[in-house]
């Protein structure tokens, strides 16, 4: 069972939220998906609510919580931040449960705001940013932040038909012009540059090391981060001239 809160929007966009949720999973009726609005709510009797459900809701596996502030009076006020915080990691240690949380970036610097923001950065798991294009706000871009685990590669996505899609080639058609450049113009001494500080941590890489050690030296080296449609580009490049051998 699935249970998604929306603390802010009004029954329109909910229920619009829903409906997009259907035609993502390919099904007309959410027998498993159990949505609440709850704009109309304190702070306190939202967050009553959300506790009474997840203790109440058989079988349940996964919560969504948008937005986490409208939980608290005040984001800046540390002993909400420490409670709303101790409550989701009880929720989800006691129930079994994931939990995705929404919380809205600071304008002036994209952190996640307040008190509130800082305490569920530390406990979280998996800490992602959304942001909009600077060259095309039609695509939102996806960037892990902060992870436990191994990063999940940043990825971005559009609204197609009302309906959320991948954006191919994503980081050509968001680039600016200052990042503009073509691989295949690289110069011999950029690319020994680029491929002596990757080969100074080892004779030779799988395929996925050797694109991130390339991403990594673009960007200490090049001062431009190289996108990966880039990196395999050049990985071809490189192979085509025999600066390269790929062996197995």
């Amino acid at each position: 069972e699935v249970l998604y809160f929306d603390t802010e929007q009004g029954k329109y966009h909910v229920q619009k939220a829903l409906k997009r949720v259907c035609e993502l999973a390919g099904i007309k009726e959410p027998k498993n998906l159990h949505t609440y609005f709850l704009r109309s709510f304190s702070p306190h009797e939202r967050l009553e609510i959300i506790e009474y459900l997840i203790y109440h809701t058989p079988k349940i596996g996964f919560v969504v919580i948008d937005g986490i502030k409208d939980l608290v009076t005040s984001i800046n006020d540390e002993s909400e931040a420490t409670m709303i915080a101790s409550k989701l990691l009880k929720w989800t240690e006691e129930r079994n449960i994931h939990i995705v949380t929404v919380l809205h970036q600071n304008k002036s610097d994209n952190n996640a705001r307040g008190h509130i923001g800082t305490e569920l950065i530390n406990k979280a798991e998996t800490v992602l940013s959304i942001e909009k294009s600077e060259t095309d706000e039609a695509i939102s871009i996806v960037i892990p932040q902060q992870c436990r685990n191994k990063e999940p590669e940043k990825f971005a996505f559009e609204i197609i038909n009302n309906i959320p899609a991948v954006a191919e080639n994503f980081e050509l058609r968001t680039e600016t012009k200052k990042q503009k450049f073509d691989v295949t113009e690289f110069s011999e001494d950029k690319i020994h540059t680029l491929l002596k500080e990757v080969y100074s941590y080892g004779n030779e890489f799988s395929h996925g090391n050797l694109k991130e050690q390339i991403k990594l030296a673009s960007k200490k080296k090049l001062q431009n981060e190289l996108g990966n449609n880039r990196i395999v580009g050049l990985i071809t490049l490189l192979k085509n001239n025999s600066w390269l051998s790929q062996e197995g």
